[in-house]
């Protein structure tokens, strides 16, 4: 597995470089069959290691299309391709495919998963700062527990498949910005109480940690599929705050809050929030998911203006803003 490179290398490739052969180690992270106009069948398939992630193509009558279409999702391949563009977008011309064994997985998957861009050991201890914050005894009880119950793996934990901070670390990194944000607002509305909110945001997605497989490129479980993380955060917290002995109304507010996040029913919400905690912790969610998505898109422009953000079904400028400060301060 020699003389390979990481896909942050092959998104460097310029059009004008010409077909440019290269080889890397990958995981296939999704791959959907499709029947072109002909009535043949190929594969559109996605590659990725923890520096980002390529789209290519495989047709029917390759010799690695049956390898590829059969394989799990999650395989690791080392894959051998020619750089190529259309319409100005990369889509290399995939060449060969071998899959990696078990034991040649293990080596190479610390450079395949992608992972949050900030420091875990930093963002759990500013996390565990946060919960020790919690004036009310019980409540931070409840969310010591919460998290004991689940073990470590709500804190390397992905948030998302796709939409956002869809990476390990990522419930962490998620859950600690909307922590942040809270502390940061709650002063100017007076009819937050400050711990309910804090306790919301920390724990408001935890049945993420059931809900998804927790290996090199997750997916949803048996459980996730047929209950969701909203019901399953709602059931490990509950049994939290019964343990922990928190009186009835924090109790049921803070469970209002993990039934209630999604914002909208279609959106898997359980209850449209109707507290004022609800409606805050819900409004938080929602902007650190967006912003989320668009963080993702933009690290994957690939130098276009504009990128494609599925999660606002709308395109968004990928470019800093330049600031001319001479013609600043002549416009003063």
């Amino acid at each position: 597995m020699g003389n390979n490179i990481r896909i942050s290398e092959v998104k460097n490739f310029k059009e004008s470089d010409g077909r440019q052969p290269f080889s890397a180690i990958v995981l296939l992270r999704s791959v959907s069959a499709r029947t072109a106009k002909n009535g043949s069948e190929f594969l559109m398939l996605e590659f990725g290691d923890n520096t980002g992630t390529i789209t290519t193509m495989c047709f029917e009558g390759s010799a690695i299309f049956n390898l590829l279409k059969n394989a799990p999702i999650g395989s690791g391949f080392e894959i051998d391709a020619l750089s190529d563009f259309y319409l100005g977008r990369q889509s290399p011309k995939l060449e060969n495919a071998r899959m990696l064994s078990e034991d040649e997985l293990e080596v190479v998957s610390a450079n395949l998963a992608p992972v949050s861009p900030y420091d875990p050991v930093e963002m759990r201890k500013e996390l565990e700062a946060f919960i020790e914050s919690i004036g009310d005894e019980y409540l931070k009880a409840t969310v010591k527990r919460a998290i004991s119950d689940v073990g470590d793996v709500y804190f390397k934990s992905t948030a998302a498949v796709k939409m956002h901070h869809a990476y390990v670390y990522g419930l962490l990194e998620h859950s600690l910005k909307m922590t942040r944000v809270a502390d940061a607002l709650v002063q100017f509305y007076p009819l937050v109480d400050r711990d309910l909110a804090v306790a919301g945001c920390i724990l408001h997605d935890i049945g993420k940690v059931e809900e998804y497989t927790q290996g090199l490129v997750p997916d949803r479980t048996r459980i996730g599929i047929l209950q969701g993380h909203v019901v399953l955060g709602y059931r490990i917290v509950r049994k939290a705050g019964i343990i922990s002995g928190l009186n009835s109304d924090l109790q049921e507010r803070l469970e209002h809050i993990i039934l209630s996040h999604q914002g909208e029913l279609e959106w898997g919400a359980a209850a449209r929030a109707a507290t004022p905690e609800a409606i805050f912790v819900s409004s938080i969610d929602n902007f650190d998911a967006k912003m989320g998505a668009v963080e993702a898109a933009i690290a994957n422009a690939e130098g276009a203006e504009f990128v494609e953000v599925a999660a606002l079904r709308s395109k968004v400028l990928s470019t800093k803003a330049i600031h001319d400060k001479d013609d600043t301060s002549s416009k003063k």
